[in-house]
């Protein structure tokens, strides 16, 4: 007898590694397509993380790169529909809330091919970001709704999803957990020697949000602030950031070290050694929560609510694009009154709860 055929679509950096501890064993038990579109397709945000993470490389690359949301969404959807109409798979698995995730959940659903969304039932309540648009058509389209929290699954209930929706974990705490351990047993380098920073005593931030990076008074407003900050700020720029910083003339703080982005091993790494997370970044936010590092999120509201309600994260933005100073002052000198309750993603053993629902 064949195996079932899968085909999990991946396109952007966090998506890889939400792969990572998932790949394997669909591969073990299903016959296993994986589809790249290319969305990230910077070495530094695409390629360098496949290597380093040990991920088989993507069976099929599209290369659909760049362009508006609705430019690069569409022509996605051209190349997926004429790759499931030749594999003819039983299965599509998307992650997330990106571009890639839309096309290739609508695609199938076009096709009557059934869809199980990872990271369902996520709501930042902002139809402003391009991400929670995404992230509910995904749902509504899904057949199969793998949720992180006991949120996520409220929020779904709340919108009429109850049928094959289930409470696996968060599937980044497994790969957290895997990788972390790769760090302590390959003894991997310190980026903080490399940096000639001591242990502990940097911030880390990324921004690449569309709300902060193209409004050249946010971006002014945001660089500025955090420049009257005193603590050094780690800043490894998204290509997103850095075609901005140039386009509007911004310079970086002298306090802010901008470097090139970096693979996952060595954000972990950093994650690890720094005081304190500033961020505009879902995923980060979890990451910090998993390692009990302080976090700031350079926004007004977050997918992420667990983290808030724990005391271990703080929104300091009044709007999409208005940073509350004083409110950044506070978090940055209350940083030994964070906590970290509960564990609200799950026990780390998110991949076999998935398999088990595949049947």
């Amino acid at each position: 007898m064949s195996k079932k055929k899968i085909l999990t679509i991946v396109g952007a950096r966090p998506q890889f590694i939400k792969l990572a501890p998932l790949c394997k064993k669909i591969d073990q038990y299903y016959q296993h397509c994986v589809v790249h579109t290319g969305q990230h397709f910077d070495d530094n945000m695409s390629k360098i993380f496949f290597e380093e993470m040990g991920i088989r490389k993507p069976d099929i690359n599209l290369n659909i790169r760049g362009g508006l949301h609705g430019h690069s969404t569409g022509n996605m959807l051209i190349e997926l529909e004429k790759v499931y109409v030749d594999k003819k798979p039983a299965l599509v698995i998307v992650f997330g809330d990106t571009n890639s995730t839309l096309a290739g959940a609508l695609v199938a659903s076009k096709l009557c091919i059934p869809v199980l969304h990872i990271e369902a039932g996520l709501r930042s309540f902002d139809k402003h970001m391009p991400e929670e648009i995404n992230r509910i058509c995904t749902d509504h389209m899904s057949t199969i709704l793998s949720a992180p929290t006991q949120t996520a699954i409220t929020n779904l209930t709340n919108e009429g999803l109850t049928k094959n929706v289930y409470f696996h974990g968060d599937i980044m705490l497994e790969a957290h957990h895997y990788f972390m351990k790769h760090i302590k047993d390959s003894h991997h380098p310190s980026f903080t020697n490399q940096l000639n920073l001591s242990h502990h005593t940097f911030a880390l931030m990324t921004l690449h949000r569309a709300s902060n990076t193209d409004d050249k008074m946010v971006l002014t407003d945001i660089m500025t602030t955090l420049g009257n900050l005193n603590i050094p700020i780690i800043f490894p720029l998204h290509p997103r950031t850095k075609n901005k910083l140039t386009e509007f003339n911004i310079q970086c703080p002298s306090n802010i070290q901008c470097i090139e982005p970096v693979g996952y091993l060595d954000m972990l790494t950093l994650l690890k050694e720094t005081s304190i997370v500033l961020t505009d970044s879902g995923g980060l936010q979890k990451e910090a929560f998993f390692v009990k590092k302080p976090c700031i999120t350079l926004r007004d509201t977050t997918e992420w609510v667990e983290t808030i309600h724990a005391g271990a994260n703080r929104l300091v933005m009044d709007t999409p694009k208005k940073l509350n100073r004083d409110f950044l002052q506070q978090a940055i000198q209350s940083i030994d009154q964070y906590s970290f309750l509960g564990a609200p993603f799950g026990d780390g053993n998110t991949t076999d709860k998935i398999m088990d629902a595949l049947g």
